[in-house]
């Protein structure tokens, strides 16, 4: 099923998809499609990832009396003061 609608395109959207469209030897209407559709999926499957989680090995090295949200901190403790 297909249903004819007006949709108001930028300029530079308009002719990438005419760009691409000529590209693949496709016509306009086709060529937006598929663009829409491969943008949709996109964004479903980014939706769809898990978080990005770190797993913390056993003594891995952890010591509670460093801040590790400063990495100059952390470098000065681990490299001396003239780390630079």
């Amino acid at each position: 099923m297909s249903i004819e609608t007006t949709v108001t395109l930028d300029d530079d959207v308009l002719e990438r998809v005419k760009a691409e469209s000529q590209a693949r030897g496709a016509s306009f209407h086709e060529t937006l499609n598929d663009l829409l559709r491969l943008a949709l999926a996109k964004q479903k499957s980014q939706q769809e990832r898990k978080p990005f989680k770190i797993k913390p090995f056993k003594n891995s090295g952890y010591y509670p009396h460093l801040n590790y949200d400063c990495t100059a901190r952390l470098l000065e403790e681990i490299e001396g003061p003239d780390h630079r």
